[in-house]
């Protein structure tokens, strides 16, 4: 790397592989190929993560020396001739794929990263069809502690992406490293199970792992098993940022909105009825804006924060329980459909609640976890029954042969489908926090809202503050995305340093656009499912959650009003400090 700050407003002309390049000072090796169509194959390198340069398959000749550079580690300089392949980086890159591979399980079919596995890609790449090396795999039980993420450590290619972004992006250390030279691994603190850790289950981990060592608890299973029990009446929700995602697994542009054929394909799957959790969005909006509105008007706790994000719920009954009361006692979406889904429903429909199970299709891994809290059961019933990611509901569409890119467009069922522009934007960062605005103005001015767009809280920006003026009462709020920007937030009210009336806290970075469960993707693919979402609010005749017909005659005919008894008893839960949380005490909480 250069020794000085790079200035990216200077120029840097260079040569790679003969083809000259202009750059900016600062870009790396790696990003400058790149500009000429050149692909430096990587294993390590992640374009959201901080280099950490370990795999060393980047590597490439500067200015015909005889030391090679990884190409990741190191910026362009004025003059520079890069060589990115010949015969001795051919040699020395598949050199590195045989020792990885000569350690690693030969059971590709069998594994869940079958054809989606970057290990895969580059030995294909590279021609490696046949070991070269005798086949030592390292034996590691597989690891499902939790209904959440599995870690099958005898496939771990020792990255360290998994580390950087549990440790550096969500500052929450649940992964660490241990021992040196041929002895280095990748492990939890002592060893220790997932479930006994500082894990918050937000699958970022899953998100950035190149093979099948982290992944999703795959509960496809279960489902088609619930789906050919003719005596369940099968129920699946499917949440805002699963439309703008799910395409990327069948080859669609990023960002892609498939509403129609998502919605088409679960019909297919056998679901006896598919909803929105969009519907369910609208419902967080009626309930947490007037919960707002509460605690403005009578002094309640604030700033009050968002708890719609099952991570983000983790994290602080982990590591900072005693700001817990400042989260809003609304469920996620999730859980409020979950509820409603066992009682408004079959009071409408005329089914058995006991017969009905309940599905949801997340972007995220941590509403698996979610989903099975002891108090998600306030319609009598297990609210939501099983979780899938969207990679999961993906590999159930290609198990049963359908043809996503081809499939005609349906429209949700009727009673908890219908959704506004507001709810749509749940999906992204700053989203909530639009839509709750959008409502809250309203109710507060009693006038037209004539603007619906907050832009100030647009964006993948970590963390936004903005002052909305409510017809002459100031409303300060922020938006966090990422969950090192939580803890700068959270550290900032325990020192009593936040005025912010109202905050939005998302665990993923850019949202749940970028959850753990999503089709793995980085910031650009993410910023596109951004713009899917937002395109699709703007595409929307309602576009606001207190004009969704379908949500009003829920509250006319169910729920009466927003936080009374039965929405009270329904909608909203309580939060505890975890039993675990001694670990964050015991120095975790870095930041401080």
């Amino acid at each position: 790397m250069s020794h000085h700050k790079p200035d990216p407003n200077k120029s840097v002309n260079l040569t790679v592989d003969g083809l000259p390049v202009t750059v900016p000072e600062g870009t790396t090796i790696l990003e400058a190929a790149k500009k000429v169509g050149i692909d430096i194959p990587v294993l390590c390198h992640h374009p959201d993560l901080q280099v950490r340069a370990v795999c060393r398959l980047c590597v490439v000749e500067c200015d015909g020396a005889g030391k090679l550079k990884a190409a990741c580690a190191n910026d362009v300089w004025e003059g520079l001739s890069v060589v990115t392949d010949n015969a001795r980086i051919r040699g020395i890159r598949k050199m590195i794929l045989e020792l990885i591979l000569a350690e690693h399980p030969q059971d590709c079919l069998a594994c869940i990263r079958n054809q989606s596995c970057e290990l895969q890609a580059l030995a294909q790449q590279f021609g490696l069809y046949q070991p070269a090396l005798p086949v030592e795999a390292r034996r590691f039980p597989r690891s499902v502690d939790t209904n959440t993420l599995v870690r099958d450590m005898a496939k771990c290619v020792k990255c360290g992406r998994c580390v950087a972004v549990c440790q550096e992006t969500q500052t929450v250390r649940a992964i660490n490293t241990s021992r040196r030279s041929v002895h280095y691994e990748i492990t939890t603190p002592y060893e220790k199970p997932l479930i006994d850790t500082l894990c918050v289950y937000c699958g970022q981990c899953a998100a950035v792992c190149p093979v099948g060592a982290i992944y999703e608890n795959d509960q496809t299973g279960q489902v088609f098993a619930a789906l050919d029990d003719p005596e369940r009446h099968v129920v699946v929700q499917t949440a805002p940022a699963v439309r703008v995602a799910i395409g990327d697994a069948f080859g669609l542009p990023p960002g892609a909105v498939t509403t129609g054929k998502m919605v088409t394909a679960l019909k297919r799957l056998g679901f006896d009825k598919v909803f929105d959790t969009d519907f369910s969005a609208d419902v967080t909006i009626m309930e947490e804006g007037h919960e707002l509105l509460h605690r403005l008007q009578s002094g309640g706790r604030l700033p009050m924060i968002t708890s719609c994000s099952p991570g983000w719920i983790n994290f602080v009954e982990v590591f900072y329980p005693d700001l817990i009361p400042h989260l809003s006692t609304c469920k996620s979406p999730q859980q409020m459909f979950g509820a409603l889904a066992k009682t408004y429903y079959p009071g409408v429909g005329g089914v058995d609640p006991a017969r009905v199970t309940s599905v949801s299709i997340m972007p995220c891994t941590a509403k698996k976890f979610e989903s099975q809290r002891p108090e998600m059961n306030s319609s009598g019933y297990r609210d939501v029954d099983v979780v899938l990611t969207t990679r999961e509901l993906a590999r159930m569409i290609k198990m049963a042969g359908i043809n996503f890119e081809k499939l005609p467009e349906s429209d949700y069922d009727s009673l908890m489908g219908d959704s506004t522009g507001a709810a749509a934007i749940f999906g992204t960062s700053g989203g909530v926090m639009e839509a709750a605005l959008r409502t809250v103005y309203e109710v507060v001015t009693g006038e037209n809202l004539e603007n619906l767009d907050f832009e100030d809280v647009r964006g993948h920006q970590g963390l936004k503050r903005v002052s909305v003026n409510l017809k002459g009462t100031e409303v300060k709020i922020m938006v966090a995305n990422g969950l090192r920007n939580a803890r700068t937030v959270m550290n900032a009210i325990r020192r009593g340093e936040c005025d912010a009336h109202f905050i939005e806290v998302m665990c993923c970075p850019g949202g749940c656009v970028g959850g753990g469960g999503q089709p793995f993707a980085t910031s650009r693919q993410k910023l596109m499912r951004m713009d899917g979402l937002y395109s699709l609010d703007q595409s929307m005749p309602v576009r606001q959650s207190h004009k969704n017909p379908e949500v009003l005659t829920l509250y006319e005919k169910y729920l009466g009003q927003p936080l009374g008894e039965k929405s009270h008893h329904l909608l909203h839960t309580h939060y505890s400090t975890q039993g675990k949380n001694h670990w964050a005490q015991a120095g975790h909480d870095q930041g401080k």
